[in-house]
């Protein structure tokens, strides 16, 4: 998220941090095969009928229950709407958005209307800032627990990734801030900014509303105490003064996507810890400065928030690790699950799903006695793609288990990285002290199990992994089972000394902003996406393709506009992915551009995704010479088929200056939720960009919207 980085924006964390020699498949392309000879893959996304089914998000378990047939040709019914740059939310014709969530606004009852002018306080008590990844989930009608089909009264949890200081703090607040020395009010207000909100949502009839007399309304904030759990809990690692053994932490921060879990929990994901530490390498062994760079700490922090707390600074200053915070970061980039049907537990981070930049975390179909699994992706530039599997294979039984069933399936299992390679297969590698390439690695010395969890992005590195482009948000097809994951951009593709052009990240070109600013490297991302042998889960090898390239519709059609866009359904930038249950194959894309922001706003697309193999081989040369020396690369790769204008249509674009982001919907498809992220970010207080949602001259504010179709139907039918 925060995808700035393609203007020379504000950006921490997406730089890349990854400087280890694995190969981007220059020296495999001589090995390339016909895929179509290697394997048979099963084509078809979508029969005559599609099934509707229960949950929100890319998948469900075996639980399901069928609702009426939806055929495939009433998909994507809706006339796409125009690129612009309105400060609105203009969505399809058929169509109204109204905001049923801002910034600031009371959660629970006794709590003043938000003033919007830097002035407010309790956001305890409050929604939290930059609304980013969501999930619905069903409550019954006597609120007494979880309902997997009600679609009029549910709980949802929302993540709040960061703060816009410009608008969360006065005009001479802003003025003042200096990260060297904060103000102690400034700093709580935005360190329970920040976080996570679950918040009962009720639906009499005339929409949804929140309901802010519920007692499941909380915040989980900066400042929450969280459990850890995993192979990495109560070892050296994880060591703090604010728990000596090593099994506890607090806080969670820059929660940009989310998953969710067959057993009925949350799942929010630490993305871009790494820049709210203040980090020195002072005092510190080899080994532990060769982890922490690896992981992209500083001595500049994003905010300052160590001036007032010292558990943001990351410093060896006392005897051990319980006397200082120099083990703080490591108890931070996790998956951290939240059960949003007990207000009063305690959010767990579950470490045997590795460390790294979490965009999100998301879940295969849970088939009875096979184990449990995710996919994940590490958001900067030229991390990887991991997959957790479970070591306890699912029982139905656990299907409302809640952080029970969570430390069942989630703190024993196999993490692994994914290799692309260049002939259109791919390998799983496995992330574990046994392995040789890890017990060896020359590089760095892992000690145990336990280390391999905390540095994951060095292990992945030790096994020879692929570095992509920048992996954001993912989704499983409910249908196929295959798995869809966005490559948001990179400019680093172009960069003096970085890796070069391989197969899965196959384009370098160059990209005008405004007239005046060219930008290089992959500047409008891609999607990829594949399938699993055997279309098992927990497989340890599968297929590729790239199912679309992000690109203006006028780029160059052999090279870069791969995938034959037009103007109702070119977009830059893919971040946001979500599949429908209940519209069997009807997967959503969001835009967080820095790229195309000159022509439209980041956008909302509906998408109806064939198969992988569906495509064919396709060369690609760069269009201009990297700067690293090599000369134009003509690099094989495979090309999804094009969807044309019937398959990928758009659906919505936002206000100035947004993301559009976070996605669910409720059980009968009726009603669907997106967030509108950070509108007018590029403006001040003085010189607003947005004024979107609350219009005139007001503050902009990130919000949930609410979606519904005219007729009561079906969203996207």
């Amino acid at each position: 998220m925060e995808d700035k980085n393609l203007q020379g924006k504000l950006l921490i964390g997406h730089d890349d941090c990854n400087n280890s020699n694995n190969e981007s498949f220059d020296d495999v392309l001589s090995q390339r095969l016909n895929r179509r000879d290697l394997m048979k893959l099963s084509a078809g996304l979508i029969g005559s009928t599609l099934f509707g089914s229960f949950m929100s998000g890319c998948n469900s378990d075996e639980t399901t229950p069928a609702t009426s047939p939806v055929a495939a040709a009433a998909l994507l019914s809706f006339t796409p709407v125009a690129k612009n740059m309105n400060d609105t939310v203009t969505v399809a014709t058929g169509y109204t958005a109204n905001v049923l969530y801002r910034v600031g606004d009371p959660i629970k009852l006794g709590v003043n209307n938000y003033l919007n002018d830097g002035t407010d306080t309790d956001f305890d008590s409050r929604s939290g800032d930059c609304h980013d990844g969501m999930k619905y989930f069903g409550l019954k009608a006597d609120n007494s627990g979880y309902e997997l089909t009600n679609s009029t009264n549910g709980l949802m949890c929302i993540n709040h990734e960061y703060i816009n200081q410009n608008y969360l703090h006065t005009v001479a607040e802003v003025a003042a801030i200096n990260n060297a020395s904060r103000i102690p009010a400034q700093v709580d207000k935005e360190m329970a900014a920040h976080g996570v909100a679950v918040i009962k949502i009720t639906n009499g009839g005339t929409g949804f509303a929140l309901d802010k007399t519920s007692g499941y309304n909380r915040r989980i904030t900066a400042t929450t105490p969280m459990k850890l759990q995993g192979v990495a809990a109560g070892s050296s690692y994880m060591v703090t003064p604010y728990s000596t053994t090593g099994m506890a932490t607090r806080g969670t921060v820059n929660n940009c996507a989310n998953g969710y879990t067959p057993w009925g929990t949350y799942l929010t994901c630490e993305e871009n810890w790494n820049g709210y530490f203040k980090y020195s390498a002072t005092g510190r062994t080899a080994k532990e400065v060769a982890a922490f760079s690896r992981y992209g700490l500083s001595a500049t922090s994003r905010y300052g928030w160590e001036s007032v707390y010292t558990q943001w600074m990351a410093t060896v200053t006392g005897a051990d690790a319980t006397a200082d915070y120099r083990y703080g970061p490591n108890t931070f980039g996790y998956n951290v699950e939240i059960d949003p049907f007990n207000p009063t537990s305690t959010p767990v981070k579950h470490t045997a799903m590795g460390r790294f930049a979490h965009e999100g975390c998301w879940p295969a179909k849970a088939t009875a006695g096979k184990p449990v699994v995710f996919y994940m992706g590490d958001d900067s530039k030229g991390e990887y793609i991991y997959k957790f599997v479970s070591t306890q294979n699912w029982d139905a039984a656990d299907a409302t288990g809640g952080l029970t069933a969570g430390a069942k399936y989630l703190d024993s299992g196999t993490l692994y990285v994914a290799k692309f390679n260049a002939d259109g297969t791919g390998n799983w590698l496995k992330l574990d002290i046994s392995e040789t390439a890890i017990a060896t690695y020359a590089t760095y010395t892992f000690a145990d199990a336990a280390d391999v969890a905390v540095h994951s992005r060095l292990a992945a590195d030790a096994m020879g992994a692929t570095k992509m482009d920048r992996p954001e948000w993912g989704g499983v097809h409910p249908t196929t089972g295959e798995v869809y994951m966005t490559l948001t951009n990179n400019s680093n593709r172009a960069k003096t000394g970085s890796y070069g052009l391989d197969a899965a990240n196959p384009r370098y070109y160059t990209d005008t902003y405004n007239v005046t600013t060219t930008n290089k490297g992959n500047v409008n991302g891609h999607i990829i996406r594949w399938k699993e042998t055997g279309s098992e889960p927990a497989a340890t090898t599968f297929a590729w393709d790239i199912y679309l390239f992000g690109a203006q519709s006028d780029a160059n059609a052999t090279n870069v506009n791969l995938s034959g866009l037009t103007a109702d359904n070119d977009f830059s930038s893919p971040d946001g992915l979500w599949f429908s249950d209940v519209s069997k194959g009807l997967m959503w894309i969001q835009t967080d551009d820095g790229a195309y922001t000159d022509t439209t706003n980041c956008m909302l697309l509906a998408a109806l995704p064939g198969s992988v193999n569906d495509g064919t081989a396709t060369s690609v040369t760069s269009l201009a010479v990297p700067t690293n020396g090599t000369a134009d690369q003509a690099i094989t790769t495979y090309v999804g088929a094009k969807p044309g204008t019937t398959k990928l249509k758009r659906f919505l674009v936002g206000p100035k200056d947004c993301e559009i982001t976070g996605i669910t919907e409720t059980p009968d498809g009726k009603t669907i939720f997106v967030n509108v992220q950070h509108p007018g970010e590029d403006g001040t207080t003085t010189a607003l960009t947005s004024h979107w949602p609350d219009g005139e001259t007001t503050r902009p504010r990130s919000s949930t919207i609410v979606i519904t179709k005219n007729d009561g139907g079906i969203v996207g039918i």
